[in-house]
């Protein structure tokens, strides 16, 4: 026995009630023996109150023991229910009168067989298990010790094979330990179990119509048998084929044309006699077959191309188009495997269109490649353009030397016509051609509206981010006056001493004055000015601009979509910063690699020209010129794979390659090197260990996703989901064995759709008993292994105890204390004691007269 306080500190209590004692006891009142009576009464009560303070309780120890079976009655084990029973029985012949048994019975859910009872237990016969298809050990631990009394040592004697299908009992073991529940196990095994398993069907992810594709069936087997083998496309058996299966693991293949296009399911049935298990004999996958690969041709308005004629056209699909009939929506783009554009312009694509094509190859595995040609790359305005993002090279030009001294002038139309996107759009541009020049090149930027204001004096550019944030705050007012404003561009041009002196004149409407343009730009071009102009919108003068870029030797570009002015800056302003095109005949420098290497078995062809590029860090160069540039470089962007090609394909830069007898294979390999690879797909759906199933997002683009699932007679399934990182979100499926679809949605707005076998369960594979957790969880818990029956009964090394709160008792005695002390002192120790005495004398008179009564009668007989 021991006694415990929960409160101690009110004991602190005692300090000024012992003092106030002490002070009481010096004054000497205590004179007569009642007074020492009343106080010795008052303090053993007060100290009771004090103590019942502190919440005391007294441990007793607790003699009973609690001793429980919990037996695996999973598919794993099935025809082990006697063995199980044979063990139990023998070790109950050593139960003790002191221990409580009980008897459960589990597989994914829990069963009482026989409940907790200190009487003599006898095993009844087993009832069926409702549902044996899973084994949750960690649940039926938990529910089963959660039914005990937790004040009593505790035993729990496991019989299992230690299969977990659901649960992870590891992650509990700490719980019973801490608890003082022992955990004795008994490994089980089905010695006599006789099966043949499918474990795995694997058909390829992506396929295309009229390809020969791989089946392959993996299976295991017990014992050598026979059987037969199905295979059945959307529910249509396609092929039988009798195997004959080895002892162990088996692989058996078949090679398949699919005609039919779309998400299609194939299913594996194995038929075997005398077969323990018919759950495992069925295996379902899907493969998304595609119809031959399209190709979508791009080439520049006015123009046409020649690479509809060198691309195969019977295994493609090749679409040709000009950039002014690119599509504007996602969706259109996503119907494409690959997308070409050959020798296209950017401002006649457009940054809206450019960054759908970007997110196609970045989220989609669309592939994309450029051509070279006078509109394209640097040339064509395709710096910090999605384009240029996508692209294995960088449009600027780096370690060139004696590049030309330049000096441009953007003259930008400011007036209240250009509010909204078009003034933002023209700002992005000129930012963007700063951002392209040199540190020592000359640049000045005027805003006009009636009258022109000179926003960036022309200087040499010294500081670029100053620069940039001063365009970026000008803002829309005012009417438009054109003239002045150029004048005052050729006044601040006209005395510097450069090579190359360029203005670019944007602007949406018409000029307030019509003063002599042509006497102005003439007398330009005495300096070596040239003009180019930016028409905005449909107000704007085209007649005039057309002119004025006529007249100073420069470009005109009418512009109808503003999303189009930044890849026009971008190109004037490279046209006139760099030596982009390379016009030197040279023979390419090729790199080895697959497959480029048979399109160069014979040799490499002479080429004329191409245009300057610096390929990015981790991009792959096929061919490069004698100055390291870049003529063929590839590499992998999200999960679309492009490809620069910076010469022509009409043979004026490309020199002997478009006589070249290999010509046509080029650009057939290029082609099949763009399309996406039938492994690649923007997702993993991937089962776990817990039964959830992992989407990850292979292009580490998407934070969130928007799921759907239905099953394969399209009802939706119920699901719930837990995103464990960005790009990484857990699916928790309650389904039977079999197929369901996943849509995918990304914040992109990008979808994806896939079949996903959700197998049978764990608990039907062919597998060996885990005795190394069965291992665990005794060691953990402080339990054994067991191997006899007997030591189930021995002793509980715990030792258990029950707490009895003696509180009430405390307030109960101090309360007769304090009624005694009462008494006391109301009635007074002579009072009470004079009441006992005259009790006693009644008593004794009343005895004194019973016997003289007695006498007397005694007396009266005998006279008689």
């Amino acid at each position: 026995m021991d006694l415990r306080i929960d409160q101690p500190l009110w004991l602190l209590l005692a300090i000024p009630i012992i003092m106030y004692m002490i002070w009481f006891l010096k004054k000497k009142t205590l004179q007569k023996r009642e007074h020492w009576l009343i106080f010795t009464l008052r303090l053993l009560s007060i100290f009771c109150l004090v103590f019942a303070a502190t919440r005391p309780y007294i441990t007793l120890p607790i003699q009973e023991e609690q001793v429980v079976f919990l037996v695996d009655r999973s598919a794993s084990l099935k025809g082990t229910d006697q063995d199980a029973a044979s063990w139990i029985e023998e070790s109950l012949q050593q139960r003790k009168n002191s221990q409580y048994t009980g008897i459960y019975s589990f597989a994914k859910g829990v069963q009482t067989d026989v409940g907790l009872t200190s009487e003599t237990t006898k095993l009844p016969k087993w009832q069926g298990m409702a549902d044996t298809s899973e084994t949750n050990i960690a649940n039926a631990l938990q529910l089963v010790t959660n039914t005990l009394e937790t004040n009593k040592a505790t035993r729990v004697v496991l019989l299992s094979d230690g299969i977990e299908t659901e649960g992870n009992i590891e992650n509990q073991l700490n719980y019973f330990k801490h608890n003082g529940i022992q955990i004795d196990t008994v490994q089980l095994k089905n010695e006599q179990i006789t099966d043949v398993a499918i474990t795995d069907f694997q058909t390829p992810n992506v396929a295309y119509a009229g390809e020969e594709q791989p089946l392959q069936v993996e299976i295991e087997a017990t014992d050598a048998t026979e059987g037969e083998l199905l295979i059945a496309l959307n529910d249509e058996t396609i092929a039988k084929k009798k195997v004959v299966l080895d002892a162990g693991k088996n692989t058996v293949t078949f090679k398949h044309v699919a005609k039919k296009q779309g998400l299609l399911k194939y299913e594996a049935t194995l038929k075997v006699e005398n077969d323990t298990f018919l759950e495992n004999n069925k295996w379902l996958s899907v493969t998304n077959v595609e119809g031959p690969p399209r190709v979508l041709l791009v080439h520049a308005d006015k123009q046409s191309t020649a690479l509809s004629k060198l691309i195969r056209q019977k295994e493609l699909v090749v679409k040709t188009i000009s950039a002014s009939e690119l599509p504007s929506t996602q969706t259109s783009y996503l119907q494409y495997d690959a997308i070409i554009f050959d020798n296209v312009p950017g401002h006649e694509v457009g940054e809206a269109k450019m960054g759908m094509i970007e997110q196609s190859v970045k989220n989609f595995g669309v592939g994309f490649m450029m051509t070279g040609g006078e509109n394209s790359y640097g040339l064509g305005g395709y710096f910090k353009t999605p384009i240029e993002k996508l692209l294995p090279v960088e449009m600027e030009v780096k370690g060139k030397e004696q590049l030309p001294s330049l000096g441009l002038i953007i003259v930008m139309d400011r007036s209240g016509s250009m509010a909204g996107n078009k003034i933002e759009m023209a700002k992005e541009a000129a930012a963007r051609s700063v951002e392209l020049l040199r540190k020592n090149d000359t640049f000045g930027f005027i805003a006009f509206d009636s009258q022109p204001w000179s926003v960036i004096d022309t200087a040499p550019l010294k500081n670029k981010k100053q620069a940039i944030s001063d365009i970026l705050s000008v803002n829309p007012d005012g009417g438009t006056e054109i003239f002045q404003s150029l004048q005052l561009a050729y006044q601040q041009l006209e005395p510097l001493k450069l090579q190359r002196k360029h203005i670019i004149l944007l602007t949406d409407g018409q000029s307030s004055t019509n003063s002599s343009y042509e006497q102005l730009i003439e007398e330009g071009k005495h300096s070596n000015i040239t003009l180019s102009t930016v028409a905005i919108g449909d107000d704007a003068d085209r007649n005039l601009l057309e002119e004025l870029a006529r007249f100073g030797a420069g470009r005109f570009y009418d512009v109808r979509d503003e999303e189009t002015v930044p890849s026009i800056l971008s190109r004037e302003t490279s046209m006139m910063t760099r030596t982009y095109i390379e016009d030197h005949p040279f023979y390419p420098i090729i790199s080895s690699g697959a497959p480029w290497d048979t399109v160069f078995a014979k040799g490499v062809p002479q080429m004329n020209a191409y245009i300057a590029t610096t390929a990015k860090q981790t991009s792959k160069v096929i061919a490069k010129s004698k100055q390291e540039d870049p003529i063929i470089a590839e590499w992998n962007y999200g999960l679309g794979k492009t490809i620069a090609y910076t010469s022509d394909t009409s043979g004026k830069w490309a020199g002997d390659w478009a006589r070249w007898s290999e010509w046509s294979k080029f650009w057939n390999t290029a082609v099949s090197e763009l399309l996406p690879s039938f492994d690649e797909v923007p997702y993993t759906i991937s089962q776990q260990s817990d039964g959830s199933y992992l989407i990850r997002d292979d292009t580490n683009h998407s934070a969130f996703m928007d799921i759907a699932v239905v099953d394969d007679e399209g009802k939706k399934v119920a699901f719930t989901e837990e995103t464990v990182a960005p790009g990484k979100t857990k699916v928790y499926l309650d389904h039977k064995p079999g197929l369901v679809y996943f849509s995918i949605k990304n914040e992109d707005e990008g979808m994806y759709k896939a079949g996903v076998t959700i197998p049978y369960s764990k608990e039907y594979q062919l597998q060996q008993p885990n005795s190394e957790l069965l291992r665990q969880i005794a060691e953990t818990t402080g339990g054994k292994v067991l191997k006899n029956p007997s030591d189930a009964f021995r002793k509980v090394p715990k030792s258990s105890f029950e707490q009895q709160n003696i509180t009430t008792w405390l307030i109960l005695f101090a309360m007769i204390l304090f009624f005694i002390d009462i008494t006391l002192r109301r009635f007074g120790w002579r009072t009470i004691r004079a009441i006992f005495n005259r009790n006693s004398r009644t008593k004794t008179k009343q005895i004194d007269e019973g016997h003289q009564l007695d006498v007397d009668a005694l007396l009266k007989s005998k006279r008689k």
